[in-house]
């Protein structure tokens, strides 16, 4: 179904229903390209609805008519970079939850039960959650780190990075807020030991695991650039799923470049098959798609 648009009109200041053309495949195709182009992200034909949908809505808010204006808006108008980076926040931010992965979050915590004790004494452990969205996924990695630390009786010394290519969500997850919803599914004692009432029927992430987490907007063809490294932990779900196979073995390569000797990543299922990145060993799970990084004879 085509989008529609609101429309005020000057004579008699009511709203009316405008219907948007159609998108052709020549406007598809330059939507496709350009968001390949700076964000990695491939949209398949059937996703044009999505697109459509997505672009109607924005296009509703700022008054423009036709997706032929606003891509050039998007491209060369005066206020190009904020409107793409609004834009980027609307196509790329999924809906998610705490605790999201279970059995991927069982495997991090047996990681770091397992972990050599005067290890975790000497460094600090480092959590970096790739494409974290509005940030329920760190947060979630700080409150494992924390239940690990107290289970083994050692100090709370872990640190968690949370990036997204999207500056809106990343300032929502650096607020610490969200809605109760977003909290369904998890265990009692932990929204009681981690969260918070706050206004308007929110809660809050409580100050000690806030204070454990920072936030960083980075667009995942820009790991190169990346500062993280030395990474004990990294996890990236549902996020390669939006890239071509050729950029999901780019993007793992890098990722695993900045893992510690003996570090784990986890990716989502189903997202890179048929392939073993170098230098790491597969974790054997019938659940998870996780790798450790190889150490080697010098470490």
């Amino acid at each position: 179904m085509a989008e529609t648009r609101n429309h005020l009109s000057p004579a008699d200041g009511i709203w009316s229903l405008r219907r948007l053309p159609d998108m052709d495949e020549a406007q598809f195709s330059q939507w496709q390209t350009l968001l390949e182009h700076r964000t990695g992200i491939t949209l398949s034909s059937g996703r044009k609805s999505f697109l459509e949908t997505n672009l109607g809505i924005r296009m509703r808010e700022i008054g423009c008519s036709s997706y032929q204006a606003y891509y050039e808006q998007i491209v060369s108008g005066p206020n190009a970079i904020m409107e793409w980076s609004t834009l980027v926040d609307r196509l790329t931010v999924q809906e998610t939850r705490f605790f999201r992965d279970p059995d991927a979050f069982r495997l991090v915590s047996d990681y770091v039960l397992t972990r050599p004790r005067e290890a975790l004494k000497k460094r600090p452990l480092e959590a970096w959650s790739v494409g974290c969205s509005t940030g329920e996924e760190p947060y979630t990695l700080a409150m494992l780190l924390n239940e690990c630390m107290e289970g083994l009786s050692l100090q709370p010394l872990f640190g968690v990075t949370g990036s997204d290519i999207s500056k809106p969500a990343i300032d929502k997850a650096q607020s610490g807020l969200f809605s109760a919803r977003k909290l369904m599914g998890m265990d009692e004692a932990m929204k009681a030991r981690y969260f918070r009432p706050a206004e308007r029927n929110n809660v809050e992430i409580v100050k000690s695991i806030r204070e454990r987490v920072c936030f960083t907007r980075l667009n995942v063809l820009d790991l190169k650039h990346a500062p993280m490294h030395g990474m004990n932990i990294i996890f990236c779900q549902n996020l390669l799923i939006y890239f071509r196979r050729w950029r999901r073995r780019e993007i793992v390569k890098r990722l695993a470049e900045r893992l510690a000797p003996g570090g784990l990543l986890v990716l989502g299922q189903g997202e890179l098959t048929d392939w073993q990145p170098p230098g790491l060993q597969r974790v054997p799970s019938e659940h998870v798609l996780a790798w450790i990084k190889r150490q080697t004879d010098e470490e």
